[in-house]
């Protein structure tokens, strides 16, 4: 970093940390704070409830209608699912711009049969998407009615979203149709209220992910012997996925996830397929990660047909399932800086993370962009024992609170 560029950073981090100052001494800002704080048993209660209603990959409507429900009967105004089951609603400041999109995600990993039931004992509640992201949505609520119970009159606009398809193969679906198309055009910088802890992510880790299949005529494992195998063509492509080289800086990864296939243990499958995840938050090293991925499932295809001089020839593709892309959103911007200064002023020391989460578009486009965490402590996500203590959990939500009015100015 140069001198030039540094010392701007530090007299933007001055200033900004002076106006969060003067926001505290504000009576409506301090009133909606202590409301955020007061209230706090109220956002865990709606943490809980909120969690009851199943929201599983690509079914997320009926949590959806129940956002929808309370965004209106919060007084937002033009409440409305859009096309792929976002629930926007709007806080009008004084003027439409500038746009604050203030959001958490509605998905979980889970599929429909889980039993979403939350368990309670002492300050510890237990329960699939618990923190991932209940907490994320209460917190949103919770903002909302602060800043309604203060009567706090912002410069700028807040819209704020319930977003859908966030986890997993959902792809940031939700969040690419806000940017795309509901909301394109319209949108001047973007939080996420994302899981636990008191986190602050100004990085946007990309990834590929991909479903693998290679496919064959397949027969009888004795009597069709010296056929070409789709699952023996898959466990080398997973061989050789296995011994690939990533960097170490900027963190590089890969996974095979799932994989299937097959129909008996004495049948040469007619099919195979696997999942694979790979992640960078550089986009250069993500890119040449996917070259090698290419050329691993080509050379293992060609191996397997070889190994049988094509006898019962079979045919592989690599179908790309999800891109999440990479971006980054500079720490000299105004939007991290305040985040940084809103975090001090309430006496939270934190560094900056990487994460990929719906921050990953904006981010991507250029658009300030970062993602936060909702206060308490969180294990276990996106397993059945996930688990949130909600000791000083208010923090979270005050932070979030002090955040969204720093921002919408």
């Amino acid at each position: 970093m140069t001198r030039t560029l540094l010392s701007f950073v530090l007299l933007g981090s001055a200033l900004w940390a002076q106006d969060t100052a003067a926001l505290l001494n504000d009576p409506a800002v301090k009133a909606a704070m202590e409301y955020a704080k007061q209230h706090e048993p109220e956002t865990i209660n709606e943490q809980v409830r909120v969690c009851e209603i199943p929201a599983p990959p690509f079914k997320e409507e009926v949590r959806g209608q129940e956002f929808k429900r309370l965004f209106e009967k919060l007084g937002l105004k033009d409440v409305r699912i859009d096309k792929v089951g976002n629930v926007i609603g709007v806080r009008p400041g004084k003027s439409a711009r500038p746009n604050l999109v203030f959001s958490a995600h509605l998905d979980t990993v889970f599929p429909p049969e889980t039993n979403v039931k939350v368990k309670r004992e002492g300050n510890t509640l237990t329960g699939p998407g618990i923190g991932d992201d209940c907490r994320g949505l209460a917190v949103m609520l919770s903002v909302i009615k602060a800043l309604d119970a203060a009567k706090v009159q912002t410069p700028g606009t807040i819209t704020f979203v319930a977003d859908v398809g966030e986890e997993g193969l959902g792809d940031l679906r939700g969040v690419k149709n806000l940017f795309y198309e509901s909301l394109k055009g319209q949108i001047d910088s973007f939080v996420s209220v994302d899981g636990t802890g008191l986190g602050i992510a100004n990085v946007g880790v990309g990834s590929f992910r991909y479903r693998v299949t290679f496919k064959g005529p397949g027969g009888h494992s004795y009597g069709a012997f010296g056929m070409a195998n789709p699952i023996h063509a898959l466990g080398r492509m997973i061989a050789k996925i296995a011994d690939f080289q990533v960097p170490l800086d900027p963190k590089t990864t890969f996974n095979v996830g799932r994989i299937g296939g097959g129909t008996s243990v004495n049948a040469i499958p007619f099919e195979a397929w696997a999942e694979v995840d790979m992640r960078s938050a550089d986009e250069a090293s993500l890119k040449a990660l996917d070259a090698k991925f290419q050329e691993a499932v080509k050379t293992s295809l060609a191996e397997e047909n070889k190994r049988w001089k094509d006898r019962g020839k079979i045919s592989g593709a690599a179908e790309l399932v999800g891109l999440r892309p990479a971006g980054q959103t500079p720490e000299s911007s105004k939007i991290v800086q305040t985040a940084l200064a809103v975090s001090k002023a309430m006496g939270i020391q934190e560094t900056l993370r990487e994460g990929s989460t719906d921050s990953n578009v904006p981010m991507n486009l250029g658009i300030p962009a970062i993602t936060i965490s909702g206060g308490g402590r969180g294990t276990g996500a996106h397993s059945l024992n996930e688990a949130f203590d909600t000791t000083d959990s208010w923090i979270g939500t005050q932070r979030a609170l002090l955040l969204a009015v720093a921002l919408a100015r």
